[in-house]
């Protein structure tokens, strides 16, 4: 069971702006994910980064979700992330894609989805959300 963390909707991201989340992640971490769209059905971007999950080590993987159907995962092997510290992730939203920027390395996942407006957000696992903040 995944822990449910806090959920924003009617955030109105639009392109050219920016979602910036900080938190911590915990001791024992074993992974955590950030989503971002429309709806809980409507994921432009799944963001979850692995530490010990899935068959997965210190990986990162994305994905998009249309209503019940993923599509084909996409996979970060810089993982700048470590149990028990804290993180910072900025996603900025892109006419066609999102860049993903993170500690050092950032890397885009396409907008396959072509929503014009992202209005979700949520995270949960293994991460406690301290800050949330767009421009």
């Amino acid at each position: 069971h995944i822990p449910q963390g806090p959920v924003c909707t009617n955030l109105g991201l639009k392109p050219g702006q920016r979602l910036t989340v900080k938190g911590t992640i915990a001791p024992n971490a074993k992974s955590f994910v950030m989503n971002l769209g429309k709806d809980a059905a409507h994921l432009a971007l799944h963001f979850n980064p692995r530490f010990d999950a899935h068959g997965d080590v210190n990986t990162i993987v994305c994905n998009s979700k249309k209503v019940e159907e993923w599509g084909a995962e996409h996979r970060e092997t810089v993982f700048p992330f470590q149990r028990g510290s804290t993180a910072e992730v900025t996603f900025a939203v892109n006419q066609n894609d999102v860049t993903v920027h993170l500690p050092g390395h950032q890397f885009r996942f396409p907008n396959r989805l072509g929503l014009a407006v992202f209005d979700y957000f949520d995270a949960q696992g293994d991460f406690t959300l301290q800050s949330i903040s767009w421009e």
